[in-house]
Formats: structure tokens, C-alpha cells, sequence
């Protein structure tokens, strides 16, 4: 099982020298891989269901970021999680990653879904009715263009060049849903976050337990979790858990408030936990 961190792209820790320590910290470990988080902003008011930090209205772009990361890293993989993809039409999003892979060497990884935020949606003009059909259109659209560069857009003719170099696709989302579009687009499956090790693995089996006609493909796992990491043992227990549970890349997720200190939680999740792990 791999290990990767969240990077936070919003809030205080969202300034070119905070951004730079701390993915260096992660460049210079044996960390597989750094998450970054996507919204457009947040309203004044809304209904917090979710409970999201209201720090995260104050957000940089994900993909901007992954551009600024590409060009101060050379090892670390890094990842959103998720992209939401009927944010941005498809041939800009296609340029954008396209651009990341180039700047970084190819170690983008596209964790998207279709968004639920419903006041993001209103925001930007698009129908959140129509979100999943935007999303299909959209992971269509990227596949096309890790193909070809002559694309038909709207009646014209036109080259989309540099070619795409398609990153490595996970969804994001219910099982129900995300899963089904993972099988025809990605190769992995971003669970929600509350999601157990008896919850992936119900969820696996049912899936691995349809035909080949069916489509199926055996998928990799993202998981980002919280880890107790103040009591070893319990997170130990918890990473081991979801690595039987057939989670492929576990995701430590912490709230930080120094780059010193986020190196140090790496060095707890790439040091003890790691080798307590494997």
C-alpha cells in the first residue's frame, strides 16, 4: 500500500513560500504522493451539511497549484482530490493537465467527481442537475485528447496540442455511482471519507464479483483518512485495515499549522506507520 498527505491550497497555509516547504518536505521523503482540494469559493451563508472549513472559500485553483508544484518538486506525485470536473469546460481542463504533465514529468493524478456544492453550481451558470452528464463528457473529452490532437469542437475544426498525456484517473464519490464511471474511465475509486475498512471491503466485493462482461477491471483504491497519529497502535491498526480491506494508496489527511510541523506528520506517516505497514 502507498502512502500520500493532503496539501493544503487554501486558507493561511496557501502562500508560495508555505506551498514550497511543504512539498519539498514531501519531494525529499519517501512519500508516494501529496492530495489537493478544489472549490470555487463559498457563499456567505449556506447550509454547512457537509462541514466544510470555511477557510476553504479562501482557495487557490488546484490545477494552478499542480503547476506551481511540477516546477519546485522532482519526485513526489501529486493529486486532487477531487477535481471537480463541470467547473471548467473540457478543453481547458485537458489543456491545463496537459500542461501539468508536461511541467512536471507525468506525475499528475486526477482525482475527480462531479461536485455537490449547490451554490458553486448556481455561481458559475451551471445546472447541478446535469453535473454527472458534464462529468461523462469531460472524462471523454480527456481520453480523446490522449489520442489525437484534431478534435471537432462545435462545428470548427481544431488542434488541441500538446497532445494529452492521459494521468492516471480515480472517481470520486458513492460507490454506486463513481464506481461504474471508474470501470469506463479510470483506473481507481476515491471512496467518501467516512467510508470503513467493512465498508471497502462490502463495496469491493461486490464489485469484483461481477462478470468480465460486465466490464469489469480490478480497481485501485484511494482512501484519505484521518489517522490517529497521537496513538500509534490505533493508527497502525486503522492504515492495516484498510490495506486488507484492498486500499492500494492511503491518504493521511491533518489540519497543520507550520511547514515544520507538517514535516514532521510526514515523517510519522513515512517512518513509523510505514514500516509498521509493510
Amino acid at each position: 500500500m502507498k502512502f500520500g498527505m493532503n496539501i493544503r491550497n487554501w486558507g493561511p497555509t496557501a502562500t508560495p513560500d508555505f506551498l514550497s516547504a511543504c512539498a519539498r518536505s514531501a519531494d525529499h521523503s519517501t512519500l508516494d504522493s501529496i492530495w489537493l482540494n478544489d472549490h470555487l469559493g463559498l457563499p456567505p451563508q449556506f447550509d454547512n451539511e457537509y462541514g466544510i472549513d470555511a477557510d476553504m472559500g479562501d482557495i487557490l485553483d488546484p490545477l494552478a497549484v499542480a503547476n506551481f508544484l511540477a516546477g519546485i518538486t522532482t519526485r513526489i506525485r501529486f493529486g486532487t482530490g477531487v477535481l471537480v470536473l463541470p467547473y471548467r469546460p473540457a478543453v481547458l481542463t485537458s489543456k491545463l493537465i496537459a500542461s501539468i504533465q508536461i511541467l512536471s514529468n507525468n506525475r499528475f493524478l486526477l482525482g475527480c467527481g462531479p461536485g455537490y456544492l449547490a451554490e458553486e453550481f448556481i455561481a458559475l451558470g451551471v445546472s447541478k442537475g446535469k453535473r454527472g452528464k458534464i462529468t461523462d463528457e469531460t472524462l471523454e473529452f480527456l481520453h480523446e485528447a490522449s489520442k489525437k490532437t484534431l478534435h471537432d469542437l462545435n462545428g470548427q475544426d481544431f488542434l488541441v496540442k500538446p497532445q494529452l498525456s492521459l494521468p492516471p484517473i480515480y472517481v470520486g464519490g458513492i460507490a454506486q455511482i463513481a464506481i461504474p464511471r471508474a470501470i469506463k474511465y479510470g483506473i481507481g475509486w476515491q471512496p467518501a471519507f467516512g467510508q470503513t475498512p467493512d465498508d471497502i471491503v462490502s463495496t469491493m466485493k461486490e464489485w469484483n464479483s461481477k462478470t468480465d462482461d460486465a466490464g469489469l477491471k480490478r480497481l485501485e483504491v484511494i482512501m484519505m483518512k484521518t489517522l490517529p497519529l497521537g496513538e500509534k497502535n490505533k493508527a497502525v491498526d486503522l492504515a492495516a485495515a484498510y490495506k486488507e480491506a484492498g486500499v492500494t494508496e492511503f491518504v493521511h489527511t491533518q489540519g497543520y499549522e507550520t511547514p515544520y510541523q507538517y514535516k514532521e506528520i510526514i515523517e510519522q506517516v513515512d517512518g513509523a506507520i510505514r514500516q509498521a505497514i509493510h
